[in-house]
């Protein structure tokens, strides 16, 4: 691995980490503000209804792409951006005062999506959307999302692969749906004239960027097939926001929904099992980054659901919660 990379990859871990504390942060101010998104939170049917949206958005996606409507997306993601942000901003101000700073971050998006613009919007949305769900995903239905997302991120890069479409379709439209990993301090996303090399994402975010002149090449069954000189020659990541959102849902879930003791961690609500997945979420992140450094495009997913899946269990065990209660079966068998 080379410096500059090694200084991408703590980029990368920072900005999960901001995605993951803030969503801890606003959890208990989004349940006391009553922002819960369904009225039965344990009814693991609010993970199928998810799932098959996310489904949808792909299609609808795929289909404006096709039809020559990507200014439509371009809106509704800068759209989506401002609201979410709103309810990041509400957190701390009042609602009213909150809508200017959400509107700012809708005008600079609009105006210059440079990536760190794109970076503050993402990390915003992704807080705000992994809180927000987190409140209303119960233990077993956010288990069931990350479980049928993993699945799902895989056999959209591996086997049917309309990820790649995807990928064409959004790069240019310089939105946050991916987090951008700039490997230099000169590095413009505007000027379009450096390399990347893409960890794919779930449902809207991309996965790797067939047309990009730099990246390494991939056979079809994933195996790399680039000049290990050349591994050092690009100028940064991209990884998809979901990537951070989907497994912070989790983190959320587990901080409000799970019976362990919280923590003495000051501003957060934090106890165990949600520790822990955010440990697990983090080691999958490395072993992805390492992959995709190697130059092979790898559904990110299967990974940092996994791990963060793997670490709330072991967390939920480590603090006297039977497994059982930890998988939100309790109230079912």
């Amino acid at each position: 691995m080379f410096p500059r990379e090694y200084r991408g990859v703590a980029f990368v871990v920072g900005l999960f980490l901001i995605v993951q504390v803030g969503a801890l942060a606003l959890v208990p101010e989004f349940a006391e503000s009553g922002y819960q998104a369904v009225e039965n939170p344990e009814n693991p049917a609010n993970s199928v209804l998810y799932v098959v949206a996310i489904v949808a958005m792909t299609g609808l996606m795929l289909a404006a792409f096709r039809y020559d409507f990507d200014w439509a997306i371009r809106l509704l993601i800068v759209g989506t951006s401002a609201w979410l942000s709103w309810y990041v901003f509400s957190a701390l101000v009042s609602p009213l005062a909150a809508a200017v700073p959400a509107v700012a971050v809708a005008v600079g998006l609009l105006v210059h999506p440079e990536w760190y613009v794109i970076d503050t919007a993402g990390v915003l949305m992704g807080a705000g959307a992994a809180g927000l769900f987190g409140i209303s995903f119960g233990l077993l239905p956010a288990l069931l999302l990350l479980a049928v997302l993993a699945v799902y991120d895989a056999i959209s890069v591996y086997g049917t692969e309309h990820m790649l479409s995807l990928a064409e379709g959004v790069m240019d439209l310089n939105i946050p749906v991916v987090l951008v990993i700039p490997l230099s301090l000169s590095y413009s996303l505007l000027d379009g004239e450096s390399a990347s090399e893409e960890a794919s994402g779930v449902g809207e975010e991309p996965t790797s960027d067939p047309d990009s002149e730099d990246e390494a090449d991939a056979s079809p069954d994933g195996e790399d097939t680039a000049d290990p000189a050349e591994a050092g020659d690009r100028d940064a990541f991209f990884i998809g926001l979901g990537d951070a959102v989907i497994p912070t849902v989790l983190i959320a879930s587990a901080a409000t929904f799970s019976p362990a003791a919280d923590l003495a961690v000051p501003l957060l609500g934090v106890n165990l099992p949600a520790l822990l997945a955010m440990v697990g979420t983090l080691a999958g992140l490395l072993v992805l980054m390492r992959w995709v450094i190697q130059g092979r495009p790898h559904a990110g997913l299967p990974l940092l659901n996994g791990g963060a899946i793997g670490g709330y269990l072991i967390g939920s065990l480590a603090a006297g919660v039977p497994l059982i209660e930890a998988l939100g079966l309790a109230g079912i068998l």
